[in-house]
Formats: C-alpha cells, structure tokens, sequence
C-alpha cells in the first residue's frame, strides 16, 4: 500500500497549503505564469487533489482572494480594537494595514492579485462586494468624504509604489501614512 493510501485524510489542510502555495507561486512567478501543476508540486499534493479543492485556475486564484481579503478583515478588526478613538477608526486601520502591504511591495500576494483585479470582472466583483460590506458596517463612524478622499490616497499610495521599480523610501511612506492618520482625526 502506498503512502498515499495510508496517510490520514485532512482536507483543510491540504486547502490551506494549496492557498498558502498559490499565493507563493503567484508572487514569485507572476499570476499569468502560475500553473495548476506548480502549485500541487509545491503543495506535495497530486494535480487531481488540487482539482478535487478548486476545480480550475480560475477558481484557485479567487480563493486566494478570498483568503487574502480575509485575512485584511482581521487585521483591520485587530488594528481597530487598539485605537480608542471611535470616528474615523476603520479609515485608521483601513490605512495601516495598506500601508503593511505597501511595505512589502511586489512581494506581496496582494501586489499580483490587485493588479490582476483591474482586469478580472470577479476579482473586482469580490473586491467591491469586501470594501462596500465594510463602509457600510461603519458608515455611522468612517461616511465622511475626507475619511473616503484618505481612503483612496492609501490605495493609490500602494498602486504608486507597487508600480515604482525600487518603491517609495520607507520614510516617505511613514511620511504619508502620518499625513493620512491626521486627516482622519480632523475629518
């Protein structure tokens, strides 16, 4: 009997690597050249066992999303517990956790799977879906147009310094990032 045929079942696991592996591949090798094939090999787990979890590439990449997008959430809810000022809090950590982001620059997962989003009807669909779920369980606290206007200044911060070849100084960024914490205060 093969080791396979012994080896305990854990499908949450294998879902995990297969996520954590795809991210991984997607960074070092650029969306449009992850395969199927790469990320089981670097899973250990067979094409066919990545296909009993994501049917098609397709499907792989928007988990990984979804993981991704999951994983912002709970930093956000984390970064929002520490600051005790109520207005503007989700715009704070909203900005802080881009700005986490924004420091790794094209070695984030984020960096292949948010430009590949400009271009992916899903990928911008589940993007919306994320961003408007969160304005509205906030809306009484993070509505006003200067918290939105600092909003987007964090996304296009991140876009601009993705897109620069070396990135933004790490004192330019904690020059901006303090510029767009003091515009949520006075909002």
């Amino acid at each position: 009997m093969s080791e396979a045929h012994r080896r305990e079942k854990q499908p949450e696991q294998v879902r995990r690597s297969l996520l954590d592996h795809a991210a991984q591949c997607a960074v070092e090798q650029g969306l449009g050249s992850l395969t199927l094939q790469a990320v089981a090999d670097a899973a250990g787990v067979t094409k066919g066992g990545l296909l009993h979890h994501f049917p098609s590439k397709q499907a792989l990449i928007e988990a990984v999303f979804e993981d991704l997008l999951t994983m912002l959430d709970e930093e956000i809810d984390r970064l929002m517990e520490r600051d005790p000022l109520e207005h503007g809090r989700f715009t704070r950590a909203y900005i802080d956790a881009f700005f986490q982001v924004t420091q790794d620059g094209s070695k984030s997962p984020w960096a292949a799977l948010s430009i590949s989003s400009m271009t992916d009807a899903r990928m911008r669909e589940l993007w919306s879906q994320w961003i408007c779920g969160r304005l509205e369980r906030h809306a009484t606290t993070d509505s006003h147009p200067s918290l939105q206007i600092a909003r987007y200044a964090a996304d296009g911060i991140w876009l601009a310094n993705l897109m620069k070849l070396d990135g933004m100084s790490a004192n330019e960024l904690a020059g901006l990032r303090n510029d767009l914490e003091t515009l949520t205060k006075h909002a």
